[in-house]
């Protein structure tokens, strides 16, 4: 089985359209994740992203800053 490095390379090798397709049976598929399974996966990004912050390698932002960021997003 290719690991994750080569099926990445040959997925951003296609055309636009088939890549488009493919993140969206990708994205999906998971929503076929149960809640159990879908809970076990946000406290494992949480733990990542809290492990990163605290080592300095994200940052962070006030509330105010993150809502306007989505406003302009959302324009």
């Amino acid at each position: 089985m290719p690991d994750l490095g080569e099926i990445l390379k040959g997925a951003l090798s296609l055309k636009l359209g088939d890549r488009a397709a493919l993140a969206e049976k990708l994205l999906a598929s998971l929503d076929e994740l149960d809640e159990e399974e879908a809970d076990r996966l946000w406290a494992e990004e949480a733990q990542k992203r809290l492990k990163a912050y605290r080592e300095g390698r994200a940052a962070s932002v006030t509330a105010q800053e993150l809502a306007q960021k989505a406003e302009r997003l959302f324009r």
